[in-house]
């Protein structure tokens, strides 16, 4: 069989088209024999671009037009350049949540079959949890856990599966920060709400400098909390298309230099909207 032309993959992509099914099937391929070496808390150095929910607007997938699209990308340069981009599991990486939310349908609409979804809900399985970067920042999707105390504990996880309904999986792509005192239901019904003692213990006990989140929406892009403890970076302008907020990327050249870069959305009138066939999943 021939070799993956990745230069090719990544030129088809980056213009916003998918692939070809079986090539779709080869690079989900490829892309998982390189996740599987990787650590549920994969290292990473300085310097560093994190980037939060991104929706479909090329979480990786649904609310968005381009969710199919948007994905094959970043597989793309995954394969491309495997040790210069990190990808790391958020609660909308899952089977059930892409039935609802429009991935689901947008694979069928697209390939007129569910081949490329199941391809993708593969590659979900496989993707890391976290990342650390130089030791001292720890990225994760959505956020603490009761059940976790320290990085190792994150380490043991059996990540290859779909995403619990509970437990400590569940918990890191679904909690909130809040200003409450320690742990409080969670009103979405996964993870919890956790606050600034939980946040600062879990700091000091793993000898970190800053938890970086996305998960939540933030009207400015980005939102530092619990004495910049914590930031959340929110990479979907615009989001549903109608919310008007900013998104950013952060900037880490080394772990005490940070700067985020604000991202705005393109124009109504400027913006390709795909045929409407299916219903949209924007709320």
């Amino acid at each position: 069989m021939a070799p993956l032309d990745l230069d090719k993959y990544v030129e088809i992509a980056r213009l916003c088209k998918y692939l070809p099914e079986n090539d779709l099937k080869r690079l989900r391929d490829y892309v998982c024999d390189l996740l599987l070496e990787e650590s549920n808390v994969q290292p990473v150095s300085t310097p560093v671009t994190v980037c939060g929910d991104i929706h479909g607007q090329g979480d990786f997938v649904d609310r968005g037009y381009y969710s199919l699209e948007t994905f094959t990308y970043l597989l793309a340069l995954k394969a491309k350049w495997p040790d210069r981009i990190t990808l790391l599991r958020g609660n909308h990486e899952s089977r059930q949540i892409t039935q609802v939310y429009g991935f689901y349908d947008e694979c069928q609409t697209k390939y007129g079959n569910a081949n490329a979804w199941r391809y993708c809900t593969k590659v979900f399985d496989m993707l890391t949890v976290a990342a650390l970067i130089d030791e001292q920042i720890l990225c994760v999707h959505g956020g603490l856990s009761p059940d976790i105390k320290t990085l190792d504990q994150i380490r043991t996880i059996e990540r290859n599966q779909e995403i619990p309904h509970k437990g400590a999986f569940c918990d890191l792509v679904w909690s909130d920060p809040e200003d409450v005192d320690t742990w409080a239901i969670s009103p979405g019904g996964a993870g919890w709400l956790f606050g600034a003692k939980v946040t600062n213990e879990f700091v000091h006990i793993n000898n970190l400098k800053l938890i970086c989140r996305a998960h939540q929406q933030v009207h400015e892009g980005y939102k530092f909390m619990f004495d910049e403890k914590l930031v959340t970076v929110w990479s979907a302008p615009n989001y549903c298309y109608r919310c008007g907020n900013i998104a950013s990327i952060m900037v880490f050249k080394d772990v005490n230099t940070r700067e985020p870069k604000l991202v705005r959305a393109v124009p109504d009138s400027e913006r390709v909207i795909p045929p409407r066939t299916t219903t949209p999943y924007f709320l």
